[in-house]
């Protein structure tokens, strides 16, 4: 999975401090829209933490994301697409045309396939086949918006989201979950590591629970569907992100 990047590319400009001004107005008698430039960092360890561990979690809107996701297959930017309080921009299969010349440069091959080396050669030899039937489709003069029905759902893809980070959290609650499938559970945790890169951003992640939802609830909400160790490993994997 190295091949599927994904990259913070922007976010509002201060958002800890965005989202602690907010939460302010409820209370705060001194609030006015010129004290944002006021706001400290001592302002947000002291409120922020508080008023998130009380569930206000509507605060959390007021700060965005934005990612680009690199290298995916279609059968995960839909999935992807049905968290739908976010914004989505989509590399097109209209316009764009297809790499003739690399199977794995064009599609996603699973690695369960790929264990199997008779199964993997027969799906690489499918998909040459896919592309050149595409090719020639395209040659005789089929436009690219029709000579892409033939093409399957693994075939990859770039896409640009935009989420609220109270989205962010609902996304990550589902998809860093260990039973999500594999490549948007890769997607999830290459987010939250983005994040946990840049020093300012850091303190939200614990703050807001951000990951899957064994973290905010502090046990398995798939009860008997959970993998053995999974809550200890997840827990885990999730500290590590302080360290990154």
């Amino acid at each position: 999975m190295k091949d599927i990047k994904v990259k913070l590319i922007n976010y509002t400009p201060r958002p800890l401090e965005t989202i602690t001004w907010a939460a302010l107005i409820s209370y705060w008698d001194k609030w006015e829209s010129e004290a944002f430039e006021r706001i400290t960092k001592d302002d947000v360890e002291k409120h922020l933490p508080r008023v998130l561990s009380y569930g206000h979690e509507s605060i959390l809107e007021h700060a965005t994301f934005t990612f680009a996701i690199e290298g995916c297959s279609r059968t995960c930017s839909h999935q992807l697409v049905r968290h739908r309080l976010a914004s989505y921009t989509q590399q097109s299969m209209r316009y764009i045309k297809i790499n003739p010349e690399d199977v794995e440069e064009t599609f996603v091959i699973p690695e369960s396939v790929k264990k199997d080396p008779e199964l993997y050669e027969k799906w690489k030899k499918l998909m040459e086949e896919t592309i050149k039937l595409y090719e020639e489709s395209y040659a005789k003069g089929i436009h690219q918006e029709d000579a892409r029905f033939i093409l399957p759902q693994a075939v990859r893809t770039k896409i640009v989201v935009t989420m609220n980070l109270r989205e962010l959290k609902h996304f990550l609650g589902f998809r860093a979950c260990a039973r999500a499938q594999w490549e948007i559970n890769h997607i999830a945790w290459k987010m939250l590591e983005e994040i946990a890169k840049i020093k300012e951003l850091r303190p939200i992640i614990e703050w807001a629970k951000l990951g899957p939802r064994c973290i905010a609830l502090g046990y398995c909400p798939e009860k008997e569907l959970m993998p053995p160790g999974c809550l200890k490993m997840t827990k885990d994997k999730w500290k590590k992100l302080m360290e990154v």
